[in-house]
């Protein structure tokens, strides 16, 4: 086992991608000679080169265009985009072609591409930084989403996202880049189709992905003091949904609460609310509740950013109107 920061554990997944296929390169604004906005790709322009660690112009639709006709070329490409706001400047090129066009063509036409970008807030950057738009992309047929939250997750996941025939968008919170961890020197690809059970519990299901998995396990750390074993899923991926491993934890627990960074009106959470509720409403003993950010832009001022950010206080005070936790009849 090696300590490294989830920037590390990112950075030597895209090194490993490119040692081990030619076709793999990595395009975007400032990821050759700065080393990325966020220092994931610093070091790479060095040892691979200019021709696979390409600058590219501050044009979004652009560089992402140019990386679906790489995909049809026959490339693997790895787009970066600096941060998920951003991302909106590609938003046709997204949606309407690396998404639509295996359908469009008949399935003559894959577009093996993978996009990364930097999500969330926490680090007052404004409103223009730090929005999780995530949830809009899992609303999309022919995405799949990923949300590494550990650094097992940030080194494995990218491999088998690579191996994908269909795009992949990946969403590196950016409160985790700093945050250092243990990673298994021999860490090899993880399973893109299934949620993890972070902590096990009994009495109520926290359901979290990305940046609030630190605020879920938090807040289940002090449910635990007071009597109440909270058991902690993280999603991994959005799009398609492991419906059945949230399903089976509230047959267990009999209670959830969805802890999303998103806006509550129109998320993920409400999307996971839905289904607990369709496909599991006689295990529920309460109705599911949802931790979610407050619904303004990111606010720039550290004490408005926090206030409007999911915290673990929230959490534990959703989980307490719930009722019945951690008794016998939990």
């Amino acid at each position: 086992m090696t300590t490294v920061t989830f920037r590390d554990a990112l950075r030597e997944a895209l090194r490993e991608a490119l040692r081990s296929d030619d076709r793999v390169f990595l395009m975007g604004e400032d990821v050759g000679r700065y080393g990325g906005c966020y220092a994931v790709s610093l070091g790479l322009l060095e040892e691979f080169g200019p021709e696979r660690i390409r600058d590219t112009p501050l044009s979004e639709s652009a560089f992402v265009g140019a990386g679906i006709g790489a995909a049809l070329g026959g490339m693997r490409p790895i787009v970066e985009i600096m941060t998920v706001n951003f991302s909106l400047l590609a938003l046709d090129q997204i949606v309407n072609n690396a998404a639509s066009l295996l359908y469009m063509s008949g399935g003559q036409f894959n577009v093996p591409l993978v996009i990364r970008m930097t999500t969330g807030a926490g680090r007052q950057l404004g409103a223009q930084h730090s929005h999780s738009l995530e949830g809009w992309y899992a609303h999309i047929p022919g995405l799949r989403i990923l949300t590494p939250a550990t650094h097992a997750d940030a080194r494995g996941m990218l491999r088998p996202a690579l191996a994908d025939p269909d795009p992949v968008l990946i969403f590196e919170h950016g409160s985790l880049y700093n945050v250092r961890g243990e990673l298994d020197d021999h860490a090899g690809p993880v399973d893109l189709d299934h949620a993890a059970v972070r902590r096990p519990g009994r009495d109520v299901t926290l359901i979290a992905y990305g940046g609030t998995l630190r605020v879920a396990l938090e807040a289940a750390d002090r449910l635990s003091g007071a009597g109440v074993e909270a058991e902690v899923v993280d999603l991994r991926t959005l799009r398609p949904l492991d419906t059945a491993t949230l399903l089976d934890s509230v047959a267990r627990t009999h209670r959830a609460v969805v802890v999303d960074e998103g806006w509550r009106s129109g998320s993920i959470s409400a999307e996971i609310s839905a289904r607990i509720t369709e496909e599991a409403f006689y295990d529920l003993d309460a109705p599911v509740g949802r931790v979610c950010s407050a619904e303004v832009p990111m606010p720039y001022a550290r004490h408005l950013e926090e206030a409007a950010l999911p915290r673990a206080e929230d959490v534990i005070a959703a989980v307490g109107r719930l009722g019945g936790c951690g008794g016998s009849d939990g």
